[in-house]
């Protein structure tokens, strides 16, 4: 089994590719340890200790490293770990529910409103169409989270989260798109 890496634009994060599907439906992101417990590939990958981040996506992994991390040391530990995860097809989380992120209470995200249903659905296909395949080659995944009084909130996952050009790229790039297609929004936030 070949698993290939990539870069990302977030120097901290390398992208893995297993050459097989990781995740069949959505993507998961792990931000600490116990996050991690859920699934025993990425609590084995923060067992290497130094990474500040881990996510899965359809047919890749991401992994950020603590700052000062040297990737050259910590890259063939982790392609060991990827190794012996695909090869001995163990399974990705410890129960079925544990795939499934649910956003927490304290993320003081908007709740949409009814009458805006009709400009939700566009913001949501051109994310999910335009804006997520691209991020996704980048290692990382954007999540709609809330529409409130013109302003779009997303969230940044996996080699986006952290990212320095992750203002840029939600600024420059995904509000100009959402601004030009759905006239509505004004400003796109992350969370």
């Amino acid at each position: 089994m070949l698993i290939e890496t990539e870069p990302t634009p977030n120097p901290a994060t390398l992208k893995f590719l297993p050459g097989r599907t990781v995740m069949e439906a959505g993507t998961r992101d792990f931000a600490t340890p116990e996050e991690a417990e859920a699934s025993p590939l990425a609590e084995a990958i923060f067992g290497l200790g130094d990474i500040t981040g881990v996510f899965f996506g359809r047919d890749f992994v991401s992994v950020t490293a603590a700052p000062g991390v040297s990737w050259p040391a910590l890259k063939p530990d982790i392609l060991a770990i990827l190794l012996d995860h695909f090869s001995a097809a163990m399974p990705l989380f410890r129960s079925a529910r544990a795939g499934f992120s649910v956003p927490s209470a304290d993320d003081a995200i908007p709740t949409d409103h009814p009458e805006d249903a009709e400009i939700i659905i566009q913001i949501r296909d051109l994310i999910d169409t335009r804006v997520r395949p691209a991020v996704a080659n980048d290692g990382g995944d954007i999540v709609y989270r809330g529409f409130d009084k013109g302003k779009v909130f997303l969230q940044l996952q996996g080699a986006c989260a952290g990212c320095p050009s992750s203002s840029a790229t939600l600024k420059n790039g995904i509000e100009q798109l959402l601004r030009y297609y759905v006239p509505e929004v004004t400003e796109v936030r992350a969370v």
